[in-house]
């Protein structure tokens, strides 16, 4: 069998520094640039922090220190068996701001990262300066209109959008999907959640696949889906639901694509109840579910004149 890659083998070079973080108990990688305010960048599942290259270069150049972590279990950060939960990966990031020396952060998530960042606004909420979150509408909400739609048959239901969070549950069996054939699936689901004109997509593709194959990362990914399905019908997922229930304070900027299959349009605008201070919300046009990737200058031009203002 082909040696796996490297841990290390995600530390790209390019106009940022890359250093170990410890936090929550753990050893975390960031890429960072640029100084000023800290915007925190979180990223999602099957991802690493060069998701986030084309935002860490424009926050930096627009005077921000830009910080894009891999999360833990993915990239060079630490794969510990257990802490997947939403409660300690919260911990992870309010954590990861203190030890980056600042009491505050605007956090910008995507995908998983950016439901980790709704969490993190509600538990943590002193070191939350405002929260941007790309395809994905506050957990609550999202947990809703998958349940209101689980039994429907109709094509485009947000249960059957996510099905990959189900087939998760499944022991062995996904972690040996997602690696296969180098691990091919991760291109797959690039291509077929991303709308059109991502012109970048194989060289990404090529990326997360190299990623997705670092020792210990697909079975660390998948604990994130499996938690957060298997806590529903524990104790912990109740006190879970009742945390994350309280209001968002801070100013919340929600971007989605406008071809998006995994967040559907009824979905994304579920999220006003959670919300309890200034907002706004985009779609960008023929763009899917990495409008980071997908279209890099304008979300970054959004991105940039939120955390400004």
């Amino acid at each position: 069998m082909p040696a796996r890659p490297d841990p290390s083998s995600v530390r790209i070079d390019g106009p940022w520094a890359h250093r170990d973080v410890y936090a929550n108990g753990i050893r975390l990688h960031v890429a960072e640039t640029g100084e000023g305010p800290l915007v925190l960048l979180l990223h999602g599942f099957g991802g690493f922090w060069w998701s986030w290259r084309h935002q860490l270069t424009a926050l930096g150049d627009a005077g921000f220190r830009a910080v894009a972590v891999d999360l833990r279990g993915y990239g060079d950060s630490d794969k510990p068996p257990r802490g997947y939960d939403a409660w300690t990966l919260a911990g992870d990031v309010a954590g990861l701001v203190k030890s980056l020396g600042e009491p505050k952060a605007h956090l910008v998530g995507h995908d998983w990262g950016g439901l980790l960042a709704w969490t993190v606004a509600a538990l943590h909420p002193r070191v939350v300066q405002s929260l941007a979150t790309f395809s994905a509408p506050h957990p609550l909400a999202l947990r809703g209109q998958i349940r209101r739609t689980a039994l429907r048959r109709s094509p485009r239901n947000q249960a059957r959008a996510l099905r990959h969070l189900f087939t998760a549950q499944l022991p062995m069996l996904p972690e040996r999907r997602l690696t296969n054939d180098g691990a091919a699936l991760i291109e797959d689901r690039l291509r077929s959640w991303s709308g059109k004109y991502w012109a970048e997509l194989p060289e990404a593709a090529q990326r997360y696949r190299t990623a997705m194959l670092v020792p210990g990362t697909a079975h660390s990914s998948l604990e994130y889906l499996r938690w957060a399905v298997r806590s529903q019908v524990r104790g912990e997922g109740r006190r879970f639901t009742e945390a994350l229930g309280r209001k968002i304070e801070a100013p919340v900027l929600q971007l989605y694509g406008a071809d998006d299959p995994c967040v559907l349009p009824r979905t994304r605008g579920t999220s006003a109840p959670w919300i309890g201070g200034a907002t706004e919300a985009h779609e960008l046009p023929m763009v899917g579910h990495f409008p980071h990737e997908e279209a890099p200058e304008a979300t970054n031009a959004l991105l940039t004149a939120f955390v400004k203002g």
